[in-house]
């Protein structure tokens, strides 16, 4: 394995240079990598194409536009974000103020993963370079073309003591992750997750963890089915269902069932035509092994929509299963893939126990017009986030930050979430000289009863 110890030495001498710290400096950074995104966007939709067969609708979409997006918000914020915060101070503080000073860690670890491979590494990127940090970016070996261009890209405009793109397989991060980062932010798999902060606990390094897990989604009895219908598929079948807050699985209202699938069929028809496998720019499996994985799924339940699958290509239609219940194999994990299991339910508090009694989610979403059936799913389970009467939009928003609980992860970014993530908060009280308070001195004359007076 390779050794990484000079590359780390020297951006954290760089980092102790002051340079980072500028704001103009991390203002012209971000700009410089909006640029060079612009002038390269051809490039990774056409590396986006090769690696995963995405459109360039989707690629754009989920990938590019928002990372246009994220950089812009950034810029426009960064000043007011950067700035210390005056807080207020205690009667037992007169004469001083209080200030929080949001810091750089130093140099951060960025393991990106291969689903989304541009998104998921400039996002966070986007966020370490605002608060004022150095950065070693690892994306996945899975897709190599946009990983070979994220290289040339992040090469081009940052010398390396400042941002640094490392290529290749699990031999790099392992060798990476012996190195004394002063952050590491991954997204990825559970498993991977813990070896992650198993490795970070060696130097005590902070990190965030953007995992996955079993994704929840709820259409009770008084939704709006055919736009329901339409937003799940169009929330579980992007990316050929390769998105981590993808609708993992379905709680049908029994009363509606056989309404629901039909809507939610016709809304796949819609989407990607009668013929999903031969359009053009439907999304493949990433991998061999994923695809093997996902297509012993389709042996569980009963098809109900979909089910075709070709080898060749790496496709899996689109596929709906029902007759599904939490001791099926598609229900043990993630599934990571266009299939979407159905269960029907009679009553909310079935669905609540039946999430409740395993893993936290990294998303929820729910379809119902009622607002009692919404506070009570809201009060009662916990999730990382997620909509009501749609899935995945919440992603899209910088106001809100995106992150996990338990075991579907820990930490949140996107937008000052993301300048937050990648800021230490430094705590100084700056207190007066014109004059000093007695009460903290051992020698005060009845002491301990002044004090006392004094803190009633």
């Amino acid at each position: 394995m390779e050794d990484y110890h000079l590359l780390i030495t020297r951006q954290k001498a760089f980092f102790r240079s002051g340079q980072t710290k500028d704001l103009s400096y991390r203002l012209h950074a971000l700009e410089k990598l909006r640029d060079t995104i612009k002038t390269y966007e051809q490039q990774f939709l056409d590396a986006l194409k090769l690696d995963l067969n995405k459109s360039e609708f989707e690629a754009y979409t989920t990938e590019i536009g928002v990372v246009l997006e994220e950089i812009r918000f950034t810029r426009k914020n960064l000043r007011k974000w950067a700035k210390p915060q005056k807080v207020k101070t205690s009667i037992t503080h007169i004469g001083s103020s209080g200030y929080i000073y949001p810091e750089p860690y130093g140099v951060a670890l960025i393991i990106s993963p291969w689903n989304y491979p541009f998104q998921l590494a400039i996002a966070p990127l986007i966020g370490a370079i605002a608060a004022g940090n150095c950065a070693v970016l690892k994306p996945s070996e899975l897709t190599p073309k946009t990983s070979e261009l994220l290289a040339k890209l992040i090469g081009e405009i940052f010398p390396k003591e400042y941002i640094s793109v490392i290529e290749g397989g699990v031999e790099r991060s392992q060798s990476l992750l012996k190195e004394p980062f002063d952050y590491i932010f991954f997204t990825g798999s559970v498993p991977v997750g813990k070896v992650i902060m198993e490795a970070a606990s060696k130097n005590l390094t902070p990190v965030t963890l953007e995992l996955g897990g079993k994704s929840p989604c709820i259409v009770h009895s008084d939704a709006n089915l055919k736009l329901a219908a339409k937003r799940i598929a169009w929330g579980k079948f992007i990316n050929a269902g390769q998105t981590c807050v993808a609708p993992d699985y379905l709680y049908v209202h029994r009363s509606i069932k056989n309404e629901f699938l039909t809507d939610i069929k016709d809304a796949i028809t819609e989407l990607y035509g009668g013929e999903p496998l031969k359009n053009p720019n439907y999304t493949r499996i990433v991998s061999k092994r994923h695809y093997e994985r996902l297509q012993s799924f389709l042996q569980d339940g009963k098809v109900t929509h979909g089910g075709s699958t070709n080898e060749e290509g790496l496709t899996i239609e689109p596929t709906v299963l029902t007759n599904i219940t939490w001791e099926d194999p598609v229900m043990q994990d993630e599934i990571f893939g266009p299939i979407l299991p159905v269960m029907v339910y009679n009553d909310l508090a079935e669905v609540i126990d039946g999430i409740d009694n395993h893993p936290k989610p990294l998303a929820l979403y729910l379809f119902s017009e009622n607002t009692s059936t919404v506070d009570e799913v809201l009060n009662k389970i916990t999730f990382g986030g997620g909509c009501i009467n749609d899935t995945i939009y919440h992603l899209a928003t910088p106001y809100l930050p995106f992150g996990g609980v338990g075991t579907s992860g820990m930490g949140a970014y996107h937008g000052k979430g993301s300048f937050d993530t990648f800021s230490h908060n430094k705590s100084v009280l700056k207190q007066t000289t014109k004059f000093d308070i007695p009460l903290r001195y051992p020698n005060l004359k009845d002491g301990l009863k002044k004090v006392k007076l004094f803190l009633k």
